[in-house]
């Protein structure tokens, strides 16, 4: 089969398309045919070795997060999926050595898988899962949206900014997106209230917010001074200086800047899909890569300036 690998670190070209033996599922595992995957902030950084503490220096490392296809073939003690099945998952951080997601076959534990939306493509669906989890659990889980409290996305055009702007909206939420002026129309379409320009606008002229969701990770302590009494902040933008920033404002209490480390779970993709289902969210798909063109979806990726997601069609 074929699968998109990561043969050091290094900028884009050090992904190569290679023919590797297809994996076979153990005990409480999935063989899934991977229809489409997606490119995400943590695939870029993991490949340019920003995060090699954690990955290590075992090359090849499979490339991609996340996925959606069709159940080929499970493993003993796997109960609830069958062949044929239509899922969206997710692969382990931590356990993506030679393949990952942006291959023809994924082998993932159940528990990190779930039936996708039905009527859904796999294109859409993979535009999805990573996004889509990160949104409702910086939403639901770490910030606690609630009904008619403002909420500020910062970096709302993104994959993730693009989530949370349809799931604030949908919890009953005053949404302001913080985007480049261009993408307003499509911001108000997926239930902005206001989009304000991050180019012509500086973080003491807004505010307050109840909830800042924020996907861009610099100036931190600016925003995080946004917030009212009560206020949350959640960071998914992670850097050196995020990463100090969070550490920093622990002496806010309830205002300090958190962070979580999105890893989903059956139960979290089952909540997704049902948040699709209901039309509370759609995929926003920025361009579409065939697998081969992995290396230029990730260019893409960090040229900036898309409007939701850079989508990989594994398959044709």
């Amino acid at each position: 089969m074929k699968a998109a690998q990561i043969t050091s670190y290094g900028a884009a070209d050090v992904l190569r398309v290679n023919e590797v033996a297809r994996p076979v599922p153990g005990p409480g595992e999935v063989l899934v045919a991977v229809e489409a995957s997606s490119v995400n902030g943590h695939d870029v950084i993991v490949r340019a070795g920003e995060l090699k503490m954690v990955s290590g220096r075992r090359f090849p490392i499979g490339a991609g997060l996340d996925f959606a296809g069709v159940v080929v073939e499970t493993g003993a003690e796997v109960a609830g999926y069958r062949g044929g099945d239509r899922v969206w998952g997710m692969v382990h951080p931590r356990k993506r050595h030679v393949t990952a997601g942006a291959a023809e076959y994924v082998v993932v534990h159940a528990d990190r898988i779930s039936l996708s939306p039905a009527g859904v493509s796999s294109l859409d669906a993979a535009s999805l899962v990573v996004t889509g989890t990160t949104a409702l659990l910086a939403l639901r889980d770490s910030a606690h949206a609630g009904k008619g409290e403002r909420v500020l996305v910062r970096g709302a055009a993104g994959g993730v900014g693009t989530a949370a702007v349809q799931l604030a909206h949908a919890l009953g939420c005053h949404v302001t997106a913080l985007a480049r002026d261009r993408h307003a129309p499509v911001l108000t379409d997926l239930g902005a209230d206001e989009v304000l320009d991050y180019g012509s606008t500086t973080s003491d002229a807004i505010g307050p917010f109840d909830v800042i969701v924020d996907t861009v990770g610099t100036e931190l302590n600016c925003y995080r001074s946004r917030l009212a009494a009560g206020g949350r902040m959640v960071t998914v933008g992670l850097s050196a200086s995020a990463l100090a920033a969070i550490a920093a404002s622990t002496v806010y209490g309830s205002r300090r800047i958190r962070t979580f480390s999105a890893n989903p779970d059956t139960a979290v993709l089952r909540d997704l899909a049902d948040q699709v289902t209901s039309g509370a969210l759609r995929p926003v798909i920025d361009s579409v890569y065939s697998l081969t063109d992995i290396a230029a979806a990730h260019e893409a990726f960090e040229r900036g300036g898309a409007v939701g997601k850079h989508v990989v069609a594994v398959t044709a």
